[in-house]
């Protein structure tokens, strides 16, 4: 079974108690830091806050060179930039007595960590309004976070659910039904298809072997991975491309001074086939087979459908290619023929439950953990309509 089929060590109902506490403190300290907006209003607080930021970078640049024995001219220019902040602000804004009084401050010939330590004291209200911005957004992102931990329990919850339900599914299926009525068809195709396409791989050239690997890109049941762009070109402008895969395998293992006897450019096929050994040797039929436990019977449907197509490209070119395609409408049919999805519950509950699964099912652990999670489900989604994104 897959990771989440087996024992959860949260409780869904305890993990959603948590989350769902977050959200409510979120929310209220989002309003509490509305409120203190609100209580000076937004406009307000912008100005005083720009201003604070204007005066707070002029110390950073210049209080270590205008205190004490400074230099005149930087001490000059810092004061002009004090007196300009000042006289610029409006004759109503607030804290505007803060900010004459800490323009007097600094308006003296001489600076000393003492007037910082006035100037910084006399700020105190101004960057208590200051904050009340920063806390609002913070908040907002403390409660966006809170949401967004909520919708991120919910997907892994449903993953949870439809993985317990299967663990039902299969628990309840009939160990005894005899799946060899599907399992012989498909190992039948499985083995043909496996056969036919490492002589196709054998006796196609390079070239056209990437080429039909290449095409299957339009059929996403069959999951070939692509060609590496540089290989494909390789083999494509190359003469060395007409030679079997296997062959440029072989060659990829000769030296610079060897392959100079069989291949024109021997640094192109250094560079673009040596460095792809690994995806070259990966390259075998496990995309065209079906497999075991076999899918469900739409799944079977569309794949059988794509394989059809994929096998029929290079069934031709191999000998009893016929046969693989005979076989695989064997296994087309198994829907239409037998009680498949039966038989393939039968299947995976003998592949995929083992003793500690089936003493979960036994005992109700695994109904009581399904009916947790979809708790916790519905109060998490009911918490989400009741808390909406801002």
């Amino acid at each position: 079974m897959s990771d989440a089929a087996r024992p959860a060590t949260d409780d869904p109902r305890a993990a959603a108690d948590t989350l769902l506490t977050e959200l409510s403190a979120a929310r209220e300290a989002l309003e509490r830091a509305r409120d203190r907006v609100d209580a000076v209003g937004e406009s307000e607080l912008r100005t005083v806050a720009d201003t604070y930021d204007d005066l707070t970078t002029l110390f950073d640049r210049y209080e270590e060179e205008v205190t004490g024995d400074g230099d005149f001219k930087t001490f000059i220019e810092f004061q002009s930039g004090i007196a300009a902040i000042t006289e610029e602000l409006p004759e109503d804004v607030r804290h505007r007595d803060v900010f004459e009084r800490v323009d007097d401050l600094l308006q003296q010939r001489r600076l000393t960590e003492s007037d910082w330590e006035k100037v910084r004291s006399a700020l105190d209200p101004v960057r208590d309004d200051a904050a009340r911005l920063d806390e609002r957004r913070e908040a907002r992102q403390r409660y966006a976070d809170a949401r967004f931990a909520i919708e991120r329990r919910l997907d892994a919850l449903e993953d949870r659910i439809a993985d317990r339900e299967d663990l039902q599914r299969l628990g309840d299926a009939d160990l005894d039904a005899p799946t060899e009525r599907l399992r012989d068809p498909i190992e039948t195709y499985d083995d043909r298809v496996r056969e036919a396409f490492a002589e196709f791989r054998s006796s196609a050239s390079a070239r056209e072997l990437l080429e039909f690997v290449a095409k299957t890109d339009s059929f996403p049941l069959v999951d070939f991975e692509s060609p590496p762009d540089d290989l494909r070109a390789y083999v494509e402008t190359h003469e060395a491309g007409e030679e079997p895969m296997g062959q440029l395998l072989e060659y990829a293992d000769y030296s610079k001074s060897k392959l100079d006897h069989y291949v024109n450019d021997p640094d192109a096929l250094k560079r673009n086939v040596s460095t792809r050994r690994t995806y070259l040797r990966r390259l075998d039929a496990e995309p065209l087979t079906v497999g075991w436990p076999p899918p469900a019977a739409e799944t079977l449907r569309y794949q059988i459908r794509e394989l059809t197509s994929v096998v029929a490209r290079f069934a031709d070119h191999v000998e009893d290619g016929d046969e693989v395609l005979v076989a695989l409408r064997r296994v087309r049919d198994l829907p239409r023929e037998t009680d498949y999805e039966r038989l393939r519950d039968s299947a995976q509950a003998r592949e995929q439950l083992g003793a500690a699964e089936r003493d979960r099912l036994a005992s109700g652990e695994v109904a009581e953990e399904l009916a947790a999670c979809r708790d916790a489900v519905e109060r998490l989604e009911d918490a989400l309509e009741e808390y909406p994104p801002l």
